[in-house]
């Protein structure tokens, strides 16, 4: 019985891994897509409502999708951005996968109606609040960020190693809150550091805005990148979560 679960489980990550690489190779030399990870009450939404009027504010098209188990409140309260908004409601899965995202692509007339998905500046996905079903599944994006709240603690990156590893930069969130909180700014780092070494970290307050301008200089310049020179941040054939995966090598996009 283990066996075949295993091997079960082996074949829907394969399958979401094909349709994740399908996604990111539609997606070259189009928008920069950002994922964001963490568990609940970590602030992805503030974060991310921040960013999204912030962003349209200077003049970027952008949109969002938005994941949840059952509400529509998180997509509610981003849509007040301005921005075009999509809810994906998972009911009892507890994550995103590729093909949850490229079926909430289609149809989509606030998007389609401004050139399509390929004529956004950005595109951000945020996922369902869990540290642990995520990380074993490509979304296609070229950022993962992975929220860290000061209230959470400082020792989540070594209670869920796999969601860090799998993520290109950490994000310490509710910064205006930390002494409250009693937040051991150094032992948060350092477990970031022992859990993946050399990875980038910024450390935000949405409410006070504190380190926003940060955040905004770091996506501006992934896609200013990726627009220059037509790459993604995974090479063809290879995934964000590292699942195995057999397909032959393309050629990139010119």
């Amino acid at each position: 019985m283990t066996a075949r679960i295993v091997e079960v489980r082996l074949a829907i990550l394969k399958k979401n891994d094909l349709a994740a690489r399908a996604l990111r190779e539609g997606w070259a030399g189009g928008p920069l897509v950002v994922s964001l990870v963490s568990s609940p009450g970590a602030g992805k939404t503030t974060l991310l409502a921040a960013t999204l009027a912030r962003l349209r504010a200077e003049g970027a098209a952008v949109a969002a999708l938005v994941g949840d188990l059952a509400t529509d409140n998180d997509a509610r309260a981003l849509a007040a951005s301005g921005a075009p908004v999509r809810q994906i409601t998972t009911g009892t899965v507890c994550h995103l996968d590729a093909e949850m995202v490229a079926a909430h692509l289609d149809g989509w007339p606030e998007v389609d109606g401004r050139g399509g998905v390929g004529a956004l500046d950005y595109l951000f996905i945020e996922n369902v609040g869990n540290l642990v079903c995520p990380s074993s599944y490509d979304l296609g994006e070229d950022l993962r960020a992975v929220l860290l709240s000061v209230t959470e603690g400082e020792d989540k990156p070594l209670k869920y190693p796999t969601i860090f590893n799998t993520s290109d930069l950490a994000i310490i969130t509710k910064t205006d809150l930390a002494e409250a909180a009693g937040f051991d700014r150094a032992a948060a780092l350092a477990n970031v550091e022992a859990v993946r070494p050399g990875m980038p970290v910024l450390e935000v307050s949405a409410r006070s805005r504190m380190g926003l301008d940060e955040w905004l200089n770091l996506v501006e310049t992934r896609r200013l990148a990726k627009r220059a020179a037509d790459v993604r941040s995974i090479r063809p054939g290879e995934t964000k979560t590292g699942n195995p995966i057999e397909v032959p090598s393309v050629p990139r996009h010119q």
